[in-house]
């Protein structure tokens, strides 16, 4: 199921193509190979004086640590998360031996982008997810002062929607994408005043 972006002019087919779906595939397997294409991408995103905020803990479905992630997402986020082929934690080191990191945030928001615009070229589907608890993240992994777990990524195939079982949850799936108007999203001159 495709469900490429509706934009004003063309987009760069990753972009286009990139969606966050919740109905995966799990009896298709992200490979390792896949999952360092993903890494490498998101290793080699910009980040404020090249200080690198981001760091990442990754399971594959099967191992103990995709076990462990799965455990910190909420109840609504397992429900489907559990078909992932790999769940990831996208951490940002705040502080290092210089001291504060700036936009660390911003780093590691450029940095998850790219492994998500990796997946698509992939042929792989990811969904970015806040709903998880990032104490049990913290304990579970031994997560030091000074990294703070931010977004759960789940990782895989797409799925046929029916695997999500709840109608709404299904209709919702398969709904159109939308997003603000450009008019309503870029300005020139003053607030509110259209670019575009």
């Amino acid at each position: 199921m495709r469900k490429p972006a509706e934009s004003s002019v063309p987009l760069s087919e990753l972009i286009a193509e990139r969606w966050s779906p919740r109905a995966l595939d799990e009896t298709r397997e992200v490979s390792w190979e896949q999952l360092r294409a993903l890494l490498e991408a998101a290793r080699w995103a910009p980040s404020f004086g090249n200080t690198q905020p981001a760091r990442f803990l990754v399971g594959r479905r099967g191992d103990a640590t995709f076990r462990q992630i799965l455990g910190t997402l909420t109840e609504r986020n397992q429900a489907w998360a559990h078909r992932a082929g790999a769940l990831l934690v996208a951490i940002m080191v705040v502080r290092n031996e210089k001291g504060e990191i700036p936009y660390a945030e911003y780093g590691l928001g450029l940095a998850s982008q790219n492994l998500v615009l990796q997946a698509v070229a992939e042929g792989l589907v990811a969904h970015q997810m806040a709903g998880f608890d990032p104490d049990a993240v913290r304990s579970r992994f031994a997560v030091p002062d000074g990294a703070v777990p931010r977004v759960a990524i789940a990782v895989g195939h797409l799925g046929d929607p029916s695997v999500l079982g709840v109608a709404k949850l299904v209709e919702r799936e398969r709904a159109a994408r939308s997003r603000l108007s450009l008019g309503d999203f870029a300005y020139t001159g003053e607030w509110g005043a259209p670019a575009f």
